[in-house]
């Protein structure tokens, strides 16, 4: 099926290209996928730093059933139903609503939860804490849900170059850096790396301009991401 997105494949072509191997006889897909994984690492970090939309997700609802006392967790690992989506990196809202409304109100986040309200009787959660991987609330008297809006993991290790990448707008950072890397790590040629790391960067910034122009609806461009970096390198 055709796709918008970007494929494994696509960044390996565009990588080999830049470095003079178009045929892929020497930096063939099982030599550059490796480099590919740390190029996605990166480029998760970047995406969740920059509050870039692809990030951003809504859960299913999640169910807090009546606890007597104390401290009631949900993690990653549980009850079918009442765990954390498995690509959850941050919560950015968390909503609760009286089991089975749908009347959605947002909770607050605190850093800790108050000991004094441990044995209080309330029906509904209020707050939330968000530590261990965890979110944490207090025991209510009658169950509720909770919704999330939070920061999703966009990458998991690919073993299959061909593999849907599932983000646009990155084939010139994703090619570039992964080129740069192989340039660095088997040529150990450091300025050929130096000079493919800049034009990732350089795409890398028009890539991150599209979705921040879109979110804050301004035509105005914002400072390149690492502008100085060029510079920097200029003076070493």
């Amino acid at each position: 099926m055709a796709t918008v997105n970007l494929t494994g494949t696509q960044v390996a072509n565009f990588a080999a290209a830049r470095l003079n191997d178009a045929s892929q006889t020497l930096y063939t897909d099982a030599v550059q996928l490796p480099f590919l994984n740390i190029a996605l690492a990166e480029l998760q970090e970047i995406y969740e730093a920059n509050n870039i939309p692809v990030t951003d997700t809504t859960s299913a609802v999640i169910n807090v059933p009546t606890a007597s006392a104390g401290i009631v967790t949900i993690g990653f690992t549980g009850t079918a139903g009442r765990i954390l989506p498995t690509d959850l990196i941050e919560p950015k809202v968390v909503w609760e609503s009286p089991e089975g409304l749908n009347q959605w109100i947002t909770m607050t986040k605190l850093d800790y939860l108050p000991q004094y309200d441990l044995n209080a009787q309330i029906s509904t959660l209020v707050n939330y804490q968000w530590a261990t991987n965890a979110i944490k609330v207090l025991a209510a008297n009658a169950d509720n849900d909770i919704k999330l809006d939070y920061v999703r993991n966009l990458f998991t290790e690919l073993t299959d170059i061909t593999t849907d990448l599932l983000v646009q707008n990155s084939l010139s950072f994703l090619g570039n850096r992964v080129a740069s890397l192989v340039a660095s790590d088997i040529e150990e040629n450091e300025g050929r790396s130096q000079r493919l790391y800049l034009d990732a960067l350089q795409g890398l910034d028009r890539a991150l301009t599209i979705p921040t122009k879109g979110r804050q609806r301004i035509t105005t461009r914002r400072r390149p991401f690492r502008s100085g970096y060029k510079n920097s390198r200029m003076v070493e």
